[in-house]
Parts: C-alpha cells; structure tokens; sequence
C-alpha cells in the first residue's frame, strides 16, 4: 500500500476532494483499487444471483403478462451483472485477474452476494415485494452511487438506475394487486412482508460502530459513497413505510416510529449475527443458488471456450 505521506497520493485525494472523476487508466491506490473491486465485483454478482429468486416464477407467473414482464426484469438483471463484471474486469486487468478469478471467489465464498438473495421465494407475493422494495432499496443504494469518485461505476450505474425504476414499477404493480385482491392473496402479501422485512433492514448493511461494518468509513474518504449505511435505511424507511400502510398492510415491528422533530425512526434491530450467517453462505437458499450458478457456469464453458479461440476477424 502506498505511504499516505507521498506526494502522489496527495495528488489523488486533491482530485478525490475536488470531485474529479477517476477513470481505469489513471493511477491510483492499491487501496482505492481494492476497495473498488470488492464493491462492484459484490454488486455486478449480487445482479446475476438476484436474478435467480424471480426466474422460480417464471414458469409459475399467474399471467402471460406477468411471464412476460418478469422474464423480462430477469433478463435486465443478468445485463446490468454482466456490465458491472466488465467494469471490475478493468480493475482486476493491471492485477493479472479477469472474471474467471471472479467466478472461482463466488463459487469458493471468498466473493460474497447480498444477503436479500439468499432468501427463499414460496410465493408469488415474494416476487412483488423483491421487485417493490427489494429493488427500491437498491435504488437508493445505487442512486447514492451516482457522484461515486469512480467515472466507469458511475455512468454503468446511470444506466442501471434507469432501468431499476421499471423494475419498482413492476413489483409495486403485483403488490397493489395482491392488497386489493381477495383475503387469501391480502394474506399471501402479508406473509410476504413480514418474511422480508428483516432482510429489507439488513439490506444497506450494520450501523457505524458494528464490527461487520469495516469498509464504510475508506469508501466515504474515497468519495466511492456519499452517503452512511443508516442514512441510506432511514431515507428507505421514510420513503417507504408510508407506502406499505397505505396498502393496508402491518410493517412486523411494534417498535417502528418516527420522530416528528428529528423524522429520524426508530426500528427494531434486524439480527446481525444472522446477517453475518446469511452472507456467508448459510442462508436458506444460498447453496442452491449457488449450485445452479455453478451448474450454468460449467454448462457455458464450451462456448466460451469457442468465443476466445475465435478471431475477430473471423466474427
């Protein structure tokens, strides 16, 4: 790691506090790198891994619009985990690694995937409430990432972000239609809240001070994030909450309130030992998931075998 004390890396922060964009070709610190690959690494595979929940309903989708739509939000997924990939690809090159590195960390444990999904789906209720407030919550988590020092990550989020809003759209549409459906499928919604409402909580990560929560402060000096893991949970909470009891549904926290001076709320902490759990690949469905990834990956290797014997001139 570079001394913090050298003029180049003095140089670097300058441009970090001045809100210049880094791009892959500039130098930069080995921390500042690492820091970056471990993020959009965790996000490009958490992209490809969140489409599989969803891609369960596929064949099961109550409507041939439903198939269509979720197959299509399925597809962007895999498109935005594929276009993140590339972007870590840039970062790994100058360190002799490429995504076949990437894959063999996911498959090992060394390469995590968020936690939401690990999660089992039984319902189709589940997969309105990923595209809902799973996505939702991911879009103020990527929206933040818009001004993140890094150029290459930040105009890929652009994009991403674009298309995560039709995805709200689509999962809030399937709840709306559930709230005001019959009382088993009103049930079904709500079963399906209070399932995911713990990993919902989870999803931006522990508080300032939890030992889990070890990179928050270098990312927020390297400007890669603007914003703290519960700022983040209290903007979903605000934006959100209203939303869900406007449905008629009952948020699983008795505790959940806000300030009306501060609006800072109060919640129920999720249980973070559980978290540690989750993202370690002891969630409820994270070897299944983890195997079908496999599975696919090995399956795909013949073509890319055939893709990098090709030359470009023969394409």
């Amino acid at each position: 790691m570079e001394p913090t004390d050298s003029l180049q890396y003095q140089q670097f922060m300058e441009r970090i506090n001045r809100g210049d964009r880094i791009e892959a070709e500039d130098w930069m610190p080995d921390d500042y790198r690492q820091q970056l690959i471990r993020l959009i690494s965790m996000h490009g595979i958490s992209e490809i891994m969140g489409a599989l929940p969803e891609k369960e309903w596929v064949p099961k989708a109550p409507t041939l619009f439903r198939k269509l739509a979720i197959m299509a939000k399925v597809q962007d997924e895999m498109g935005h985990g594929q276009l993140l990939i590339r972007v870590a690809e840039d970062l790994m090159a100058p360190l002799g690694k490429n995504r076949e590195d990437l894959m063999e960390d996911l498959f090992t444990g060394r390469l995590k995937f968020h936690n939401v999904f690990h999660m089992a789906t039984p319902t189709w209720a589940d997969a309105g409430v990923i595209g809902w407030l799973v996505d939702g919550a991911a879009i103020i988590t990527q929206g933040m990432s818009l001004s993140c020092s890094y150029g290459p990550y930040a105009r890929a989020l652009a994009r991403i972000v674009e298309e995560e809003g039709f995805h709200i759209q689509h999962g809030e549409s399937i709840c709306m239609e559930l709230a005001e459906g019959t009382p088993v499928q009103r049930q079904m919604l709500q079963e399906s809240l209070e399932r995911w409402w713990p990993a919902l909580l989870m999803f931006f990560g522990p508080p300032e001070g939890n030992q889990l929560s070890t990179h928050q402060q270098k990312n927020l000096d390297y400007k890669i994030r603007s914003k703290t893991n519960e700022e983040l949970r209290q903007k979903f909470l605000t934006k959100y909450v209203p939303r869900i009891r406007s449905l008629g549904l009952v948020i699983p926290d008795p505790t959940l309130s806000q300030d009306p001076v501060t609006k800072v709320w109060q919640y129920a902490q999720p249980d973070w030992t559980l978290f540690r759990q989750i993202v370690n690949n002891q969630g409820p469905r994270s070897q299944a998931r983890l195997g079908l990834r496999q599975m696919s990956y090995q399956e795909g290797q013949w073509v890319r075998r055939v893709l990098a014997m090709t030359t470009p001139a023969a394409v």
